[in-house]
């Protein structure tokens, strides 16, 4: 009996003075992890300064050599060279993102969403990518459906709950694009700024359309004054088909530029006009024709509400917008093909810039043509 209470109370020390070693290694453990984020710290602030006094310096250079037009060719391909490695490679991280804006903050705080690791940028962006090819079969899919169930067994007039429920898919799509887009761009993707605001335009006219009052059948004459949510679908139907040409020839030819170095992995294939020359002559007349359906359409929704048919509010502003939204993107389509056109006469006149396609950054691409960028 005796020996067992001795047994217990020496088992007790034990475990105690174990308890006692493993307290001083975890403090032991937390000194030297504090020292070494202190350490790190220290060497990426440096770093950051490194970077930042660089870009500066070279910003500089471009301003000079722009101004002396001295051997012009010979500066600037060593300049792009030098933003080749700093703004595709390690280095990136480590300057100073872009702003999150009002629309971030607002859905999800003032957090830090730029990520440290090329590896988890790239994810984000794989992830963007093979979204949109998943919702542009959806975008094509879902107005086929309903107009098709609207001959066959509706007899002519749309239910209220399929329409709301296609119309609130639309916000939550645009929603999400926006956010993903804003992500991207915080994490160094060169995405045009009017397709951000075009989402931001798509946004309000999804929200706006839910207000629509649809009665169905119940409504005298409902398929006159439905005119405006099919119109509506067609060119969305139009729309689901452009974009799945478009995501499947630019993600092909977005994957050849990688290759050859002539775009960076964080850029997406979001564009208009991000396809080779054969892409091209397929693509432009449809994207032009698209842009000119969209603001035929916004047109027609403000003469059905000026002529009393569907004498509501909120047909007058989705009208407004698809306009705005047909200009906005006709616009950008042209000032693409026109920085492409400068940037092929630019690259024929300078025999130096064909080196620039091997350009030895750590992702292999470079920063001479971004005509490829959303």
């Amino acid at each position: 009996m005796g020996e067992e209470r001795k047994g217990g109370v020496g088992g007790e020390e034990e475990t105690a003075a174990s308890a006692a070693r493993a307290a001083e290694q975890a403090r032991e453990l937390q000194d030297a992890a504090a020292a070494l984020l202190t350490r790190t710290r220290a060497e990426e602030e440096a770093l950051r300064r490194r970077a930042a006094a660089l870009q500066g310096e070279l910003r500089r250079l471009r301003k000079a050599a722009a101004d002396s037009h001295a051997d012009s060719d010979k500066v600037e391909e060593d300049l792009d060279r030098a933003t080749c490695l700093i703004a595709d490679g390690d280095v990136a991280s480590l300057l100073p993102s872009k702003t999150h804006g009002t629309f971030l903050k607002m859905f999800l705080g003032p957090v830090n969403l730029r990520a440290t690791r090329k590896e988890v940028q790239l994810k984000v962006k794989e992830e963007y990518n093979s979204y949109r090819d998943r919702t542009a079969l959806l975008f094509l899919g879902f107005p086929v459906i309903l107009l098709f169930l609207r001959q066959w067994l509706w007899n002519g007039c749309f239910p209220a709950l399929p329409v709301q429920l296609y119309q609130a898919w639309l916000l939550f799509l645009y929603t999400t694009l926006a956010l993903r887009e804003n992500i991207l761009r915080v994490n160094g993707s060169d995405i045009r700024p009017w397709w951000i605001l075009h989402h931001y335009c798509a946004m309000l006219m999804a929200l706006i359309s839910l207000t629509w009052e649809i009665k169905g059948q119940s409504q005298p004459d409902c398929a006159r004054k439905q005119r405006g949510v099919e119109l509506f679908l067609c060119w969305a139907i139009m729309q689901g088909f452009v974009m799945m040409l478009q995501n499947r020839y630019q993600r092909q030819r977005l994957y050849t530029r990688i290759a050859l170095g002539k775009a960076k992995r964080m850029d997406v294939v979001w564009g208009e006009t991000a396809g080779v020359e054969g892409q091209l002559l397929l693509l432009c007349p449809l994207l032009f024709l698209l842009q000119g359906f969209e603001g035929y359409v916004g047109f027609l929704l403000l003469r059905t509400a000026h002529t009393g048919v569907i004498p509501e509010w909120q047909v007058v502003v989705c009208g407004v917008l698809l306009i705005a939204m047909a200009i906005g993107n006709f616009a950008n389509t042209v000032d693409t093909l026109m920085t492409k056109s400068r940037f092929k006469a630019k690259m024929k006149k300078s025999k130096g810039k064909r080196d620039l396609d091997t350009c030895p950054s750590p992702t292999g691409s470079s920063p001479t043509d971004s005509i490829a960028k959303a």
